[in-house]
Order: structure tokens, then C-alpha cells, then sequence
């Protein structure tokens, strides 16, 4: 199983993280540029200090308890997931209906991706 985050869609909600049952996500501070891009996300996906500003327009605002866009976790929330344990996934999706970033991918064994859908 291949696990990574699409890095500037990730508001930092720290959902995937929570509901993650093999715990698959750590949320890492986004001036760590080196040690947020540790996942297998492609390079355009990668982590360049820029968040994606349809994303953040969407969620900046939103007053949910959560940190969104904070530069570093706080234990709730902020700062960017990095699927770490990406070869542990079940793929029970939770994460990917948990993400309000809509920025995790998985692609099991067979080649067959699967995106998160944030309704």
C-alpha cells in the first residue's frame, strides 16, 4: 500500500491523523520542509511552503476547533500530515472521508487509487 498527502491542500485539521486505526499520519511542522516531505507524495505534491489558495479560502476562516494552517501542531491540530506508515494502511478509508483538504491518496497492491471526498 502506497500512502501519501497532496502537502498544499492540507489544512492541518488533523482528522486522518485521529481516525486513523494503524496510525498511518503524523502531523509535522510546515517549516520543516524536509521532514514533511518524508511520505511518497509525488514531487508537484510536495511541500513548498505554499498552501493552495482555493483551500484556504475555503477553510480559513472556518471556526471548528481546529488550527487550520497553523505552522505547528499543537497536538489538535496544525502544521501538515505526513503519511509516515503508509505500508501499515488497511485501507478502511477513514481518512478519506475525514479530510477537509481532500489531499490523501492511497494506491493498494492492484494499482487502484483512492482519493479523499470531503462532503
Amino acid at each position: 500500500m502506497k500512502v501519501y498527502v497532496n502537502k498544499p491542500l492540507c489544512t492541518g485539521c488533523q482528522h486522518c491523523k485521529d481516525v486513523c486505526p494503524v496510525a498511518v499520519f503524523e502531523l509535522r511542522d510546515r517549516a520543516d520542509v524536509a521532514n514533511v516531505n518524508a511520505d511518497v507524495a509525488p514531487a508537484e505534491m510536495e511541500w513548498k511552503q505554499v498552501s493552495d489558495k482555493d483551500v484556504v479560502a475555503k477553510w480559513k476562516d472556518v471556526q471548528d476547533g481546529h488550527n487550520h494552517f497553523a505552522e505547528k501542531n499543537d497536538g489538535t491540530s496544525g502544521g501538515i500530515s505526513v503519511a509516515i506508515n503508509g505500508e501499515a494502511c488497511i485501507l478502511c478509508q477513514a481518512c478519506l472521508i475525514q479530510c477537509e483538504g481532500e489531499c490523501i491518496h492511497i494506491i493498494d497492491d492492484s494499482g487502484t487509487e483512492y482519493k479523499s471526498i470531503y462532503s
